[in-house]
Formats: C-alpha cells, sequence, structure tokens
C-alpha cells in the first residue's frame, strides 16, 4: 500500500463534554475507507475536525490531522484555508441545504474557483465541462449551471457537491453521509460514481456513514467508531472476522447475511472499471430477494453483547429491507 496522505491522530470537545478520544487512522493514495456508526457515535464532529472547522461549532480539536507533513489544526487560519478545498475537500450531506438557494449553481463554481486559483474564466470553462462529463450532469446546456438548487432534482444536487469538492483535483476526499437524503436508485448511481471517481482518480476517500451496506460496496477498510473512539477497523473482505461488539451489533441489523452481502459486491478490476464476479450477484434482484428471504441469519459469538441499534419497522418483511440497501 502507498504511503498515507492523511495520518489523524485526534481528540475533541465540547466544553467538558469529550466527544471523540484518541481517534487514529491513516489514509492512503487511492484508498477508500469506510468510517461507520451509529447515530451520536461522533461522525459528524469528526468531519469538523479534520477540517479544522469545529472551533466554529463551539468545539475544540487536539492532536494531529497531518497532511503533507504540516498538521492542519495547529496552522495559521490562512495557510488551513488555502488546504481545505484544494488539498482535501468535503462532500456534506442534505444536498439542498448545503447549496446555497439564493444564488445558481455557476455561481457557486464561480466562487469555489476564485478561492484557489487566479487563472481566469477560460481554465473555469475547461475544468467545468471535464467536470460535468465526470460527475454525469448536462455538459452542453448552458441553463443548468444557470440554475438555482431548487430548480434541480436532488440528485444532481448531489452531483453538483461532488463536482464541487472536485473543482481544484483534491487528493483526499471526505464524503460525510451523501447518499442520506436520496432514493434508493440514486444512492446506488451516487455510490457508483464515488467509486469510479476513486479508481480512476487515485483520490482518497474517507466515506463516513451509518449505512453498512453501502460501506461494503464502496470501501476497501472499515473502521467502526463507537462513543468516540474507534472500535475495530478491518478490511471490509475480512469483515466476517469481526470480534468487537460494536461490529457485531451492526452485522445483526443487516436485513441479510453479510456473506451474501459480500458475494454480491465482490469485484474484479478490469483496466480502470470494476467488473463484478460472476455468480450469486447476477442473479436478478427478485430472485436474489427470494433467496435472502430464505437466508439463514450471520451466527456471531454467544459471548458477544451487542450494542442497542434501532430496528427497522419493515424487518418482518424482507424485500422492503432490499429496497433500503440497494446493491450496486
Amino acid at each position: 500500500m502507498s504511503a498515507p496522505v492523511m495520518q489523524v491522530r485526534l481528540r475533541a470537545d465540547y466544553g467538558k463534554r469529550c466527544v471523540l478520544k484518541d481517534v487514529q487512522f491513516d489514509l492512503c493514495a487511492g484508498e477508500a475507507l469506510g468510517m461507520v456508526g451509529t447515530s451520536g457515535a461522533g461522525k459528524t464532529t469528526l468531519v469538523m475536525a479534520l477540517l479544522g472547522l469545529l472551533p466554529w461549532r463551539g468545539g475544540k480539536a487536539s492532536g494531529e490531522v497531518l497532511i503533507d507533513g504540516s498538521n492542519l489544526l495547529t496552522m495559521p487560519a490562512r495557510e488551513a484555508r488555502r488546504i481545505r478545498g484544494k488539498r482535501i475537500a468535503l462532500v456534506p450531506q442534505s444536498p439542498m441545504t448545503a447549496l446555497n438557494a439564493a444564488v445558481s449553481l455557476r455561481s457557486h463554481f464561480d466562487e469555489a474557483w476564485r478561492a484557489h486559483e487566479s487563472t481566469g474564466r477560460k481554465a473555469l470553462e475547461s475544468r467545468l465541462r471535464q467536470l460535468m462529463h465526470e460527475v454525469q450532469l448536462p455538459t452542453g446546456d448552458d441553463g443548468f449551471l444557470h440554475s438555482k438548487p431548487g430548480q434541480i432534482s436532488v440528485g444532481q444536487a448531489q452531483r453538483v457537491l461532488i463536482a464541487l469538492a472536485l473543482l481544484h483535483r483534491p487528493s483526499i476526499l471526505i464524503a460525510d453521509e451523501p447518499t442520506s437524503a436520496l432514493d434508493p436508485v440514486t444512492q446506488v448511481e451516487i455510490i457508483r460514481l464515488l467509486r469510479q471517481l476513486n479508481r480512476r482518480n487515485g483520490t482518497a476517500l474517507l466515506y463516513i456513514s451509518h449505512d453498512l451496506v453501502s460501506v461494503l460496496q464502496l470501501c476497501d477498510r472499515l473502521a467502526v467508531l463507537d462513543s468516540g473512539a474507534i472500535a475495530e477497523c478491518l478490511p471490509v473482505a475480512k469483515i466476517e472476522q469481526a470480534q468487537h461488539p460494536a461490529t457485531l451489533s451492526l452485522l445483526r441489523a443487516l436485513p441479510v447475511p453479510v456473506g451474501v452481502l459480500l458475494s454480491h459486491c465482490s469485484t474484479d478490476t478490469h483496466g480502470n472499471e470494476q467488473v463484478r464476479k460472476p455468480g450469486p450477484s447476477d442473479l436478478p434482484l427478485d430472485i436474489l430477494a427470494a433467496e435472502m428471504q430464505g437466508a439463514e441469519p450471520p451466527q456471531l459469538p454467544d459471548s458477544a453483547t451487542p450494542l442497542a441499534v434501532s430496528k427497522r419497522e419493515s424487518a418482518s418483511d424482507p424485500t422492503k429491507d432490499l429496497e433500503c440497501c440497494t446493491l450496486v
């Protein structure tokens, strides 16, 4: 594996309340690391702390977020602004609230470009054409970029946020629950897009989510955040070897056995694209759903004491659960 592009040793507090305690992980070039945890585990605080923005929320981060050997947490504000958005970028959740409803999409790109570039409009036009193609948005329609956020779909708005994050070709991309506000079909499209960008461009991806299924589809490694600390970190391919109760509780909450999901998500590298291996994953979804309904639940150690997790009300109907864990 290549050298880390980001090294994290982090603690975060709100007043006297410790929210993150000694969170440690490295992120390598071209790697996709999934950070998963239940609500309240500290995921959003981690995002703000990594970007050096926690003081804006009344918190304090200490430790190290090393990028190119420089600590983002201790560098002067002006220098930190030069790194945020250019070297490390964020795809926030809730696209319709993350975009400014009062201005056009084009204005978002103009402002983001001026923050880090001085090459003028011609260079921006060239980069926009490339980006619109990469994120599968209209490329020959000037009217689209003159639209305001309320005039496009939520899925398009999420793609706009991804394009904004990629505008300056960052080497590190943080995606904070980018599919939480999307319908199942659009979730599949966004996950596939993130995977393609990660594989083609070699962008290091930190994918933060409460949805273990999307992490299995997208990521190489999985880190489980529990009560402000990383409880366990292991390759996605070895998730069935997990031992920590926090990880086991997430596995118990899956609508189907994890082995079935891993079989479906398993891929071979073919050029720059990801191609599924032939097998159960090639079955139509209605047949796959029928198999899932009769599948045995995963056998977990009796000694494990799973943490409390919320159950879906539709747990008695596996076909409904399949809708919310659409498989890429």
